[in-house]
């Protein structure tokens, strides 16, 4: 018999030993279906990341062909190593990130290759020693040259794996060359199987489902538009949710989107370089102004530095009189409001490739609202400050806040002017 429950007492839990064999049923999920769970959960986050890792596996199965089956692997022999190699560092997430990797490594190989069994061809004439000389010398001097290259920022933004691949092979087939006989048909069937390795991964990357690095640098940077739309409206609510409080504790509310504004500029000048490797898809043909892309992004990223100084001014121990934020509530909210459906719009144009033509009326709105609270903040707040004989220190955290939202206005008129810029450039359409 299980114990009775009274009111007020504790109750403790005791098993039931009569219970059956049905308590024992009763286990925890399975390693199986810890799987499916996980796996379900993967391809409703990111199917993405799914597809591409299913991408990779199908073109390591169809290069590791040419040394599993027989009749391929009589005519590659051992150099089929080589095409798995090329599969595993030149597929990219994105479409542009593989032809970007395959095309330096083919040139690199080409050149590197080339110049490898030229020295070695040169040298073979010599003595032993003569020729360890000459092979040295040539690998100090391309290999040099080639190392300083990779240090210009030009050539390390566009082709710095070709340029270590160039290092790397030059090396192999040149050291090479000084102890076998027939280097170029050595050079040659490594050569074949790399561009066997670059071919399948180019084909599997552009045909099964290409993940394309325009659309991520186009996707990323409507975000970042909403994203800091978020945190203003967010910071509005936070410094004006008690006026009748000193706000001196710590903010509750989470200021988190415009973290990774201010830290993906490297992020989308990867994303523009692979952007501009790849064919016409979609909207985006040849020669698109991803250069404007990067300017924008710029200009959110410096708009995000704005916004981490209005929450600053949010997190400081020292804030103004609750008279002085009821002032300035009315005219900040309208001008917060404003610049977060602004920036949202902006976003919107970019998203569906529209034309901004709307910026005069917009600026001349913004104007307006600026003008307000001045005349809110100059009139009737510092001649209360005065009347109560407040310290005048204590209306500088309020007048840092407006300072703040005022620059603000002047950046997202850049913000509009570079938008309607590109619009032109890109050839956007009117709504």
């Amino acid at each position: 018999m299980r114990p009775m429950s009274t009111q007020g007492a504790t109750v403790v839990p005791i098993r039931d030993e009569e219970a059956g064999p049905s308590s024992i049923m009763k286990k925890p999920l399975t390693l199986l279906s810890h799987i499916t769970s996980l796996l379900r959960k993967i391809g409703i986050e990111d199917h993405r990341k799914l597809t591409h890792s299913i991408k990779v596996g199908i073109a390591l199965v169809l290069v590791s062909l040419l040394y599993l089956l027989q009749p391929l692997y009589e005519r590659v022999g051992d150099n089929a190593m080589w095409a798995i190699m090329t599969v595993i560092v030149v597929f990219e997430f994105t479409a542009g990130g593989t032809i970007s990797k395959c095309l330096n490594r083919g040139m690199g190989t080409i050149l590197g290759g080339g110049l490898g069994c030229l020295a070695a061809l040169s040298a073979h004439e010599a003595s032993s020693v003569g020729r360890a000389i000459a092979i040295s010398i040539c690998v100090f001097i391309f290999g040099a040259a080639a190392t300083y290259s990779r240090l210009i920022p030009s050539i390390k933004k566009k082709v710095d794996y070709g340029a270590m691949i160039f290092i790397l092979t030059f090396n192999l087939v040149a050291v090479s060359g000084f102890r076998g006989d027939d280097i170029i048909k050595l050079a040659c069937e490594r050569l074949s199987t790399i561009f066997m390795g670059i071919i399948i991964s180019a084909f599997i990357s552009l045909i099964i489902f290409p993940i394309w690095a325009g659309d991520e640098l186009h996707l990323s940077l409507v975000s970042k538009f909403d994203k800091l739309a978020l945190t203003i409206e967010e910071c509005m609510k936070e410094y004006f949710r008690k006026i009748e409080e000193q706000s001196e504790t710590q903010t509750s509310t989470n200021f988190n989107y415009y973290k990774s504004v201010l830290h993906s500029k490297a992020a989308d000048e990867a994303l523009a370089n692979f952007a501009r490797w790849e064919p016409w898809h979609g909207k985006f043909g040849f020669s698109y102004p991803w250069n404007k892309y990067l300017c924008i992004g710029e200009l959110l990223g410096e708009f995000a530095a704005l916004v981490l100084t209005l929450r600053e001014c949010l997190q400081s121990h020292q804030q103004s009189p609750p008279f002085l934020k009821l002032v300035a509530k009315e005219p900040c909210e309208a001008m917060g409001t404003q610049i977060s459906s602004l920036l949202r719009e902006l976003g919107d144009d970019i998203l569906n490739m529209r034309k901004f033509r709307r910026r005069e009326s917009v600026v001349a709105k913004l104007h307006s609202t600026k003008l307000q609270l001045h005349y809110a903040m100059s009139s009737f707040g510092l001649e209360r400050l005065a009347n109560e004989n407040c310290n005048v220190s204590n209306g500088y955290p309020i007048a840092s806040f407006v300072f703040m939202l005022i620059e603000m206005i002047h950046r997202v008129e850049v913000l509009a002017k570079e938008v309607e810029e590109l619009g032109d450039l890109a050839g956007f359409r009117f709504s």
